[in-house]
């Protein structure tokens, strides 16, 4: 038996989807507001998921007002699978609505990441750029 092939066996599914899309947007994004910092990663054989790894207290504060509570930990961005290059589809829940609707993410040429959900079937969307960071740079996270 080689070793080496068992153990990246399992890998081939998610190297073939990244290839797809380019490179992933695995890491720590921050929202438009800096209220909001979400970690991206790998969940599943080739879906991206995102939590919440750290809140503001007014954000913290409005997600309880509301029901979600508490934010940090929460999962936000749901089985987002490869959907062309820089590109996935997922569900996107929303805190403050306590609603999930479908979404896109997409990597733009300046290093953001593009959030947009969508909901009655795509007639309302709304679109948010998130901007990659090290999270040993943020205090208190």
């Amino acid at each position: 038996m080689n070793l080496g092939s068992s153990v990246l066996a399992p890998l081939l599914p998610v190297l073939a989807g990244l290839a797809e899309t380019g490179p992933a947007p695995t890491g720590y994004w921050i929202n438009p507001a800096a209220s909001v910092i979400v970690e991206i990663s790998l969940c599943g054989e080739d879906h991206l998921c995102g939590h919440v790894r750290w809140a503001s207290s007014k954000a913290a504060s409005d997600a309880r007002a509301n029901g979600t509570d508490p934010l940090a930990g929460t999962k936000l961005l749901h089985e987002f699978e490869p959907a062309g290059q820089g590109r996935w589809k997922g569900r996107l829940f929303v805190p403050d609505l306590r609603k999930t609707s479908p979404a896109e993410l997409r990597l733009t040429g300046d290093g953001q990441l593009k959030i947009i959900g969508c909901v009655a079937g795509g007639i309302f969307c709304k679109s948010q750029l998130w901007r990659r960071i090290d999270l040993s740079a943020v205090p208190g996270s």
